[in-house]
């Protein structure tokens, strides 16, 4: 695989690993209506079991955005190690 081809590859990765991140996110605030919407149903059940779902998506938001931030960092240093952002001359000694 050529040098841009993988950083583009890295690129796209990043790209999902943000929509996963917004998905999740998204589900969060899902759960969160839910469990504002349980103040008024008080349904024994949700107050048991949705804090412990609440707990278990808020890691994995935080475990896909440490993963994100790595992978950028990883991505940053393979662009510069590989001199992507530069034109080389192959003529140039």
């Amino acid at each position: 695989m050529e040098k841009l081809q993988k950083l583009e590859l890295m690129d796209k990765v990043v790209r999902e690993l943000e929509d996963l991140k917004n998905s999740q996110v998204s589900i969060l605030k899902k759960l969160s209506q839910i469990e504002a919407d349980n103040i008024t149903l008080q349904v024994n059940l949700l107050d048991v079991k949705l804090p412990d779902l609440h707990e278990e998506i808020d890691s994995s938001v935080e475990i896909v955005n440490n993963l994100l931030e790595e992978l950028q960092v990883h991505r940053e240093k393979y662009f510069t190690e590989n001199k992507l952002g530069v034109e080389i001359d192959p003529t140039a000694k």
